[in-house]
């Protein structure tokens, strides 16, 4: 006996799949956690305040409801600024996405090598391929505890974020409608406008502004 769903039906699906991502509630079919793929272990043991940039970038994977179908968000931040430093969609959660969106962060920030890269213990970032362009950065993996999102909670904190204020109650027709609606979120708003009460209300852009500004003033004083 097979089951038809309407297009209303679906986006109402949608809607309750991203409120539950939301609080932490996710089918684990959909995440994809590693099973017979190497885990590494907690190394940033919520130690969520770096004193420089790029000394620790935290990555995570969401989706968003499209009336083409789902559209899958992977981000990096940087702990320092809360800053989403590398960013990719794709129709599919492949290792692919979580590659892209850490090559655009490495390309944007170029870090030296002994960066801490934490995520959770989807396949996706323990993927062999993963795993290598890791290592061909010189970055250091960290990963959740199993079924722990309290120790990624600023990525998460980003994606409630994201949800609460763009996604949630937004019906998009294209997966190219969302795309754009994205990036409008990410670079233009939360990079550069949107104030953070952990940074002390100053947006990403500003408090990473204000470091190499004291940074400048220190080194011609010394």
């Amino acid at each position: 006996m097979g089951f038809a769903f309407s297009t209303v039906t679906l986006y109402a699906l949608g809607a309750l799949l991203q409120r539950l991502w939301a609080i932490g509630i996710w089918p684990a079919t959909a995440i994809g956690f590693a099973v017979g793929l190497p885990v590494a272990p907690n190394l940033l043991d919520r130690h969520f305040t770096p004193s420089k940039p790029n000394q620790v970038w935290t990555a995570d994977l969401t989706y968003i409801w499209t009336e083409e179908g789902w559209l899958y968000l992977a981000v990096v931040l940087d702990l320092f600024n809360r800053e989403v430093v590398g960013w990719s969609l794709k129709p599919r959660m492949r290792a692919d996405i979580v590659i892209d969106a850490l090559t655009m962060a490495m390309f944007r920030r170029k870090p030296a090598p002994g960066l801490i890269h934490h995520s959770d213990r989807g396949s996706q970032y323990a993927s062999g391929a993963f795993q290598a362009r890791l290592k061909e950065y010189g970055m250091i993996c960290s990963m959740s505890r199993k079924g722990n999102c309290w120790d990624n909670a600023p990525t998460e904190s980003f994606f409630n974020s994201f949800k609460n204020e763009r996604v949630h109650g937004t019906q998009y027709e294209t997966r190219a409608e969302a795309i754009a609606d994205a990036f409008d979120y990410i670079e233009p708003f939360y990079n550069r406008r949107r104030r953070h009460s952990t940074l002390g209300y100053a947006s990403p852009q500003q408090f990473l502004n204000d470091w190499i500004k004291r940074q400048h003033e220190h080194e011609l004083a010394a």
